[in-house]
Formats: C-alpha cells, sequence, structure tokens
C-alpha cells in the first residue's frame, strides 16, 4: 500500500499502512470533522461493519477539523490521480470540499448503487454550495438551525422572519443572537433573513452568480440594522444558549444538537422549545464519499449503506450526537423510542425539516452577505 505523504502525518501513515499478516481486505476510511467523527468509525462503524463481512478490517484516520481537514483529503487524492488505484475507499467531507472534489472529477458517483440513496431527501444532497453533487454524495448527518424560545414566555413563537421582526419590535431586548462573527448560528440567520427577503432565494443558494444581485438586499439589509437596535448581540453559539438559560433572553437561533445537548446536560431547562421559521434557516451537513478510484469500491459502497441505513442513522446519530439523520428523517422515526422521537422532532418535524432546512448560498453571494453585513448592518 502506498504512503500517505501528502498528509504528512506519521500517525497517518501508520495507521494506513497494512501490516503483514492482516486480514484479506483492509477498508481506508478517512474522515474531516472533530475527533468524535474518527471515533464514531473506530469504534462504533468499524466493528459492526467487521462483524458483518467477515475477512475486511476497517481503518479509520482523522485529517483534522473545518475545510482544512476536507483539503488535505483532496490534495490526497489529487496527487494520486494518474495511479491505478487510491488508498481511501471511504472519505467524509464538508460540503465546500464535496463540490471541489465533484468539480476535479476525484468522486466516483455511487449513490444509485446504494439501496439507502432512496431515502436522501435533504437539498443539500444534490446541492453543496453552489455546485451539483447528485449522485456522488449521502450526507453522513445533517446539522440544522433552528430559533429556541422559552415556552414559559412565549406562549406563540413566530413562525416566520416577518413575524419575528413584528415580534421583536413588541418586545424589546428579548430576542438575541451573534451577529455574524460570534458563531456560525448567527451566520445562519443574516442569511436566513436574507433568503425571506429574497424574490428568489434558490438562485442564492444555485446560482449563477451574478454581483448586481447584492444591491438588491439594501432594502433587507435596512431593515435588519434596525431590527437590531431592538435585540441583543450575543458573545457566541454558546453564548446564546447560555443567555436563553439565564432568563436574559427568550428567544434565539441556535444549533440544534447543541441546543439539545445542553439541554440533556441541564444547562437548559425543559420550557425551552425550538421553532424552524419559514421559509427556513441554512444548515449544514458532512458527507460520504466514495473516490472515484477507490482500491475496494465494492466494500465501500456496503460501508456507507450499514453507515446510512436507518438503524444506524437512528443509533448512532440522533441517539449518540442528536444530529438530524443525513437520510429522510421519516425513515428513521421506527427505529427511535418514542421518547428519543419526541425529542428531536416534536418541535421541528421531519416534513418542517425537508422543507425549511435550507443550504448555505453559493460561495460568491456568501461572502457577499458577509461583507454587506458588516458595511450595512454593524
Amino acid at each position: 500500500m502506498r504512503l500517505l505523504a501528502s498528509l504528512g502525518a506519521a500517525a497517518v501513515l501508520a495507521l494506513l499502512a497494512q501490516p503483514a499478516g492482516a486480514q484479506k481486505l483492509t477498508l481506508n476510511v478517512i474522515s474531516a470533522g472533530d475527533q468524535n467523527m474518527v471515533d464514531y468509525i473506530k469504534d462504533y462503524l468499524g466493528p459492526m461493519f467487521e462483524a458483518q463481512h467477515p475477512g475486511i478490517t476497517v481503518k479509520a484516520v482523522g485529517t483534522g477539523p473545518g475545510d482544512a481537514g476536507s483539503q488535505k483529503i483532496i490534495e490526497k487524492l489529487s496527487a494520486e490521480r494518474d495511479r491505478g488505484s487510491w488508498d481511501i475507499d471511504v472519505a467524509v467531507v464538508h460540503q465546500k470540499a464535496a463540490g471541489e472534489m465533484v468539480n476535479q472529477k476525484l468522486l466516483a458517483p455511487y449513490v444509485a448503487d446504494v439501496a439507502t440513496g432512496k431515502l436522501v431527501t435533504s437539498p443539500t444532497a444534490k446541492n453543496a454550495l453552489g455546485t451539483d453533487v447528485g449522485g456522488y454524495v449521502i450526507p453522513m448527518f445533517n446539522s440544522q438551525t433552528a430559533i429556541a424560545y422559552n415556552a414559559a414566555l412565549v406562549k406563540t413563537p413566530p413562525a416566520s422572519y416577518a413575524e419575528l421582526e413584528r415580534w421583536v419590535a413588541a418586545n424589546p431586548k428579548k430576542f438575541g443572537y451573534n451577529g455574524i462573527k460570534g458563531g456560525m448560528s448567527g451566520v445562519s440567520f443574516v442569511v436566513g433573513w436574507l433568503y425571506a427577503s429574497s424574490n428568489d432565494p434558490d438562485d442564492l443558494m444555485k446560482g449563477p452568480y451574478k454581483p448586481e444581485v447584492k444591491a438588491s438586499w439594501d432594502a433587507a439589509l435596512g431593515r435588519l440594522r434596525e431590527f437590531n437596535k431592538s435585540v441583543v448581540l450575543t458573545p457566541g453559539n454558546a453564548g446564546t444558549l447560555d443567555m436563553l438559560n439565564r432568563g436574559e433572553i427568550a428567544m434565539g437561533p441556535v444549533w440544534v444538537d447543541m441546543f439539545y445537548t445542553w439541554q440533556a446536560d441541564g444547562k437548559l431547562p425543559p420550557t425551552m422549545k425550538l421553532k424552524l421559521i419559514a421559509p427556513g434557516m441554512p444548515g449544514q451537513p458532512m458527507y460520504y464519499v466514495v473516490p472515484a478510484k477507490a482500491a475496494n469500491p465494492e466494500p465501500a459502497k456496503q460501508f456507507v449503506e450499514l453507515a446510512t441505513s436507518p438503524k444506524v442513522q437512528a443509533d448512532g446519530i440522533v441517539k449518540r450526537f442528536n444530529w438530524y439523520p443525513g437520510i429522510d428523517a421519516g425513515a428513521v422515526k421506527s427505529q427511535l423510542d418514542d421518547a428519543t422521537w419526541a425529542k428531536l422532532f416534536v418541535d421541528v418535524t421531519p416534513d418542517e425539516l425537508a422543507q425549511k432546512g435550507k443550504p448555505f448560498p453559493i460561495a460568491p453571494y456568501f461572502n457577499d452577505m458577509l461583507e454587506a453585513y458588516e458595511k450595512k448592518v454593524n
């Protein structure tokens, strides 16, 4: 097996090197993202797959968090472009990287060969920040933002951005969010505001990019500047949750998985609920992909099929991490106990998630939004 010199880490080389006397086949799975994602494959998915496939050993390797971790995977595959087969069989990558990998023809269009591909309904499975990735990716999970609110203080939460704008005007300093520099829940809120004010938000999500479009946001950003005068700017994703917990605000945008983790840990009272407001708010997935020249393409597909099966999505993704499943939540419901379902899918139903869970915009519009917020809102 060839060395992974492009990853530049001795530990990675050791993990992916197949020792003498190893089983007949080693399936190499590389994951960008935090260490918990590598541990999930190493301690949970890998042993399960090995038990079902005698003669196969799963080796899990991490390349680090954020886009930089995914970039290492791109560099590794690019360096092997002219070789007959590649060392990576399955990779877990971010949205931006998936689009780049499709454009560079580094991925196999494997989804049609995987039974669970039919269970994927999220629009992010077809569009990754403006790049058509349909057929090349299945989400490992979907993270999602929503509006958290204290049901003891807010009996009827706003159902849309327009209703929220009116609610804040009537209830100043009871809503808080972290702008665009304190974490992605605030960024998501701002993007959703511009989606709600756009004549055709699909253009922002799918392109093509038209530089003149940003001029059409002036009125929406002007309203957001006025809106901000009546809100509390929180110190970050955790800061919003902390202020909700202390009762300093009654409502604010949060990551759903963080919300439920805090609630399970007793850091948020049970009176806290979630609302995914219309027309929607962005979330982000991580993707399972199969490289175009994976040495073991069939076992790779079988691995992804197991990882995205309803049972594994229920036990591994929902119960362990409070993430939304990568496949349609309706397909996972029968695998979850009532208490887990009630916790994760009552406030935001599967239908609402499918309709209102939006991707972030294509990269040039995204950059324009952040720049425009700095100039016209801050």
